[in-house]
């Protein structure tokens, strides 16, 4: 009999400025599903369903490794959202096209996978990434 593990989700909670613009961005272009939404005179928060979470944690010398690769320096602060595409080429144009700063076009890593690197709204910066399989 297996226990059950001591946490059931990963929430990433991002405060955006521009909050109708961030919305439009990650449900609308993005693609990601609205799992709820909800209002008070205290303000908005939209929940977005972004499929499976995990928690990748890297060492500095490791995380300069991976800029080094998807964008040729060091760029990204301590955190970084990563979102697994079907089509990290056209989803990095489609993104570029509602906003989103292009760091570094679609590149094929060590790994086997083709990223691209994007600031967003939201201030995030974001890869995309596609696997490339055998």
């Amino acid at each position: 009999m297996s226990e059950e593990p001591a946490v059931r989700e990963l929430r990433l909670v991002v405060t955006a400025e521009d909050y109708d613009a961030a919305l439009h961005f990650y449900r609308d272009v993005l693609g990601l599903r609205e799992q709820g939404a909800f209002a008070s005179e205290d303000g908005r928060v939209t929940i977005l369903d972004a499929g499976r979470a995990t928690l990748e944690l890297t060492d500095p010398h490791h995380a300069a490794f991976i800029d080094e690769v998807e964008v040729g320096r060091r760029v990204a602060g301590h955190i970084r959202v990563a979102f697994q595409v079907d089509d990290s080429v056209a989803t990095t144009a489609k993104l570029a096209g509602a906003g989103a700063e292009v760091v570094a076009e679609p590149t094929r890593t060590p790994w086997n996978s083709l990223n691209s690197r994007l600031e967003a709204p939201g201030a995030l910066q974001l890869t995309l990434f596609t696997e490339l399989g055998d």
